[in-house]
């Protein structure tokens, strides 16, 4: 089962992916998703061996310092070749943090009873909230985020729904869920909860939120990039590790 899921989300979220503000290429080696904004742009695909590896990964840096962007390549721990990021940071690129790529069978889940309130976010004051939140769980600034959430909010409303939970005019939690393109995938974001509303069912009401409206839209599966630490939280909801992935941002542009 889980090598199907693979596969799936392999196809749908790699290889054919869409993603709004990004313009969507394909060569014999790469699939690129070109940023039409501030955004950076990224490599979301690749098919690549040990003989051709360092040729491609110079053409993509060559292209892109072309169109003056940096960009992320997103690796994924059964790509080939096995070695593949360390050649990237022999090539001057920075390798972040594994994330854990969880995927749900959205049919296996039993949405739970619960009285907490959730309500949905559609405007600027609401968002607004939300990276009042981020500031404060993170304790780092997220205006760029906000930017984005309220650009796709207004350019792309079908496809983000965003959640929160509120204490009287609080916000104390929210996440957020993008309905993927063309895909069988939902994809969820955020979850950040104030430190003294933790343990009471957040986690689990946003959840349930937004696993009823990706039925809605009709799609089939969730999935998440998980730190380590949050992966067994969210095997108890009913998610699969499917693999792990790594940001792998470009050398920086030279002035």
């Amino acid at each position: 089962m889980l090598n199907d899921l693979q596969t799936i989300f392999h196809q749908e979220m790699r290889v054919n992916a869409q993603a709004p503000g990004f313009r969507r290429e394909e060569s014999d080696h790469v699939v690129r998703h070109v940023s039409l904004t501030t955004d950076n742009s990224f490599i979301i695909a690749s098919s690549l061996t040990e003989e051709n590896v360092d040729t491609v990964i110079e053409a993509e840096l060559k292209y892109f310092r072309g169109l003056n962007q940096s960009f992320e390549w997103k690796v994924y721990s059964y790509d080939q070749p096995h070695n593949l990021t360390d050649t990237l940071k022999d090539h001057g690129f920075t390798i972040g943090d594994p994330e854990a790529l969880m995927v749900m069978d959205i049919k296996e889940y039993t949405i739970p009873d619960t009285s907490i309130t959730v309500q949905e976010i559609t405007d600027k004051k609401g968002i607004d909230d939300i990276i009042k939140l981020e500031n404060t769980v993170w304790n780092e600034p997220h205006q760029e985020l906000g930017e984005r959430l309220w650009r796709d909010k207004q350019e792309h409303p079908e496809s983000l729904f965003l959640y929160g939970i509120y204490d009287e005019d609080k916000l104390v939690s929210a996440a957020w869920m993008y309905i993927e393109i063309n895909t069988s995938f939902a994809s969820l974001w955020g979850g950040s909860t104030l430190q003294e509303y933790r343990k009471q069912g957040h986690y689990s009401a946003l959840l349930a939120t937004r696993v009823q409206k990706a039925r809605e839209c009709g799609r089939s599966y969730l999935m998440v990039d998980a730190s380590p630490m949050s992966r067994p939280i969210l095997e108890r909801n009913g998610f699969h590790c499917l693999a792990y992935s790594y940001p792998c941002d470009s050398p920086p542009r030279a002035m």
